[in-house]
């Protein structure tokens, strides 16, 4: 017996290093750049001097996010505060009109892996404030915004707002 798309686990698996190239096209989707801290397209050069640094220190985790049929977003986890931070994008070209329920699963398993597998006591991110979708996303997960303050994006102030919760 086979299972339908809709009773297939999603998972969250640890990144390797075949998913470089496929991670840094999701992240210069001009729907990414756009919401994100910085908006440059990261050249392939650039992406990999970050990923050769990050993916094997052990207080960054670096997490794909799978759908059924293939992986769809990536997860990553900065263990070295307290708050644990923690940032997400998604495949938005691959996804399509997957893009929401997507999302919505993606958070769950992120949340549920950094309070579960990674056992942090508290994590908290940053979102400009514009990008009232995911702000809303992460209300219904049980963040709160704790703080509002002004940084510069790309040499432009943005306000960005930073949400947090605890292991509940």
């Amino acid at each position: 017996m086979t299972r339908s798309d809709s009773e297939r686990p999603r998972v969250l698996r640890a990144a390797v290093d075949a998913d470089r190239d496929t991670v840094l096209a999701w992240r210069n989707h001009p729907d990414v750049r756009a919401v994100s801290l910085t908006t440059h397209v990261i050249a392939p050069d650039e992406h990999a001097r970050w990923w050769g640094a990050a993916l094997p220190d052990p207080a960054l985790k670096i997490l794909i996010y799978e759908e059924p049929d293939g992986p769809a977003g990536v997860v990553i986890f900065d263990l070295r505060d307290d708050p644990a931070v923690w940032s997400f994008y998604l495949d938005v070209a691959g996804l399509g009109k997957r893009l929401l329920p997507a999302w919505l699963r993606l958070e769950q398993a992120a949340v549920e892996h950094a309070f579960g597998t990674l056992g942090v006591e508290r994590l908290g991110g940053e979102t400009l404030a514009a990008n009232k979708q995911v702000l809303a996303l992460h209300k219904r997960f049980g963040f709160r915004e704790t703080r509002r303050y002004e940084r510069l994006v790309d040499g432009t102030p943005q306000t960005v707002v930073w949400t947090e919760r605890g292991k509940q």
